[in-house]
C-alpha cells in the first residue's frame, strides 16, 4: 500500500485553519498535475476548473491553482510530485493513476484528490471505494467491459476475436485488459492483448494481434497514439471500439465512456467537501455514473464495418 494511515481530524483541521484566515477561504491553495495531454484528461481538469468556480473558488481570486504536466514521463512526474510535497498547498489534485502513485508517495499530511483513476485499490492509494483509510480520495472511471464488448458484438456481430493493446505501466490498464478477457469468454469472444511501455510501441504492439476487432481502454499511453490505432484499424478493415469519446473524433468508430467534464465536476463537489471540513479517509471513491455513447459511422465504414441503425438509434452524438 503506498499510501500510509493519517488522522484525518489533523487534516480538517489544517484546511479548516487554512481556509479560514483572513477570514475566508482567500488562502486556499491546489495544486494539480495530470500525466499526459490528451482531451478526456484536459475535460476532467476543466470540469474541476469550472466546478470550483461554481462554488466559489475562483483561480486568481481566492484560489491559488497550480497545474503541472510532466507529459508521459516518469521522472518529470517524480520531480513534481516531490516539489508539491515541500509546498504549502492545502490540497493536491491528480489526474489519472500514476500521478495519484507520485503524490502518495511523497504527501500524507494533506489531501489528496484523484480523478479518472480505475481501480485506486488495486493502485494501492486506497483500501476500499467505500472507506479509503488514509489521505486520498477521489472519483473512478471504472467502466462496465462487459457492455463495452457488447457495443463491438452489436455493431458487428461476426466478431470472433478483439485485440487490446494496453500500458504495462499503468495499474488500471492491467485490471482492465484482465477484466475484459473475463468478459470476452463469457460473450464468446476472445480477447487477445498486447503490451507496450510507451506511445512508440503501440503500431508495432496493434499490428502483431491478428483479430476481428480492436478495443482500446481507459489507457492515457494507447489513447495518446490514437491517430496509429485508427490507421491500423482501417488497413486491416478491423473495427476499433474506444474507452474515450473525443478518440471518436480522431477517427475511431464508436466509444462507450465516461462523461470526463461531469466527471470533473463531480470531482470539484468532492474536493469543496475536504476544503471545508470532510476527512478524506471517510470520504468514499466515487465513480462517474454517467456515460456517453459517441458514434462515428464514416470511420467505421472505412474499416469495413456499417453501424446498423437500431445501434445509430441509440448514440448520444454522432460525429464524422
Amino acid at each position: 500500500m503506498i499510501r500510509r494511515a493519517l488522522a484525518g481530524a489533523c487534516i480538517a483541521g489544517l484546511l479548516l485553519t487554512a481556509c479560514a484566515e483572513g477570514g475566508d477561504e482567500s488562502s486556499v491553495s491546489i495544486s494539480a498535475v495530470t500525466i499526459m495531454s490528451h482531451p478526456s484528461l484536459d475535460a476532467v481538469y476543466d470540469g474541476i476548473r469550472e466546478g470550483l468556480a461554481d462554488a466559489g473558488y475562483v483561480d486568481g481570486d481566492n484560489l491559488s491553482l497550480e497545474f503541472q504536466n510532466p507529459q508521459g514521463d516518469q521522472s518529470t512526474l517524480t520531480s513534481i510530485a516531490n516539489t508539491y510535497a515541500a509546498s504549502d498547498a492545502d490540497l493536491f489534485v491528480a489526474l489519472a493513476t500514476p500521478p495519484a502513485q507520485a503524490l502518495a508517495q511523497v504527501i500524507q499530511d494533506r489531501p489528496i484528490v484523484f480523478a479518472s483513476v480505475t481501480d485506486p485499490v488495486a493502485a494501492g492509494l486506497v483500501d476500499s471505494f467505500e472507506a479509503p483509510g488514509g489521505n486520498v480520495t477521489g472519483t473512478s472511471d471504472q467502466l462496465p467491459t462487459d457492455e463495452q464488448l457488447r457495443v463491438i458484438l452489436e455493431i458487428d456481430p461476426t466478431v470472433e476475436t478483439v485485440g487490446i493493446v494496453y500500458s504495462s505501466a499503468e495499474v488500471n490498464a492491467q485490471v482492465q485488459a484482465e477484466a475484459a478477457v473475463v468478459a470476452g469468454n463469457e460473450l464468446g469472444i476472445t480477447v487477445e492483448t498486447a503490451t507496450v511501455a510507451n506511445s512508440s510501441e503501440v503500431q508495432q504492439a496493434a499490428e502483431s494481434l491478428d483479430v476481428d476487432a480492436y478495443f482500446i481502454l481507459v489507457d492515457n499511453t494507447v489513447v495518446s497514439a490514437m491517430a496509429t490505432m485508427v490507421q491500423i484499424a482501417e488497413d486491416k478493415q478491423s473495427l476499433l471500439v474506444t474507452s474515450d469519446p473525443d478518440s471518436v473524433e480522431i477517427g475511431a468508430a464508436a466509444a462507450l465512456s465516461t462523461d470526463y467534464r461531469s466527471q470533473g465536476l463531480q470531482t470539484a463537489a468532492m474536493i469543496v467537501r475536504i476544503l471545508e471540513g470532510a476527512d478524506p479517509a471517510e470520504t468514499p471513491v466515487e465513480v462517474q455514473e454517467s456515460l456517453e455513447f459517441v458514434v462515428n459511422p464514416s470511420a467505421a465504414e472505412r474499416m469495413g464495418v456499417t453501424i446498423p441503425d437500431e445501434v445509430l438509434a441509440k448514440a448520444d452524438r454522432t460525429v464524422g
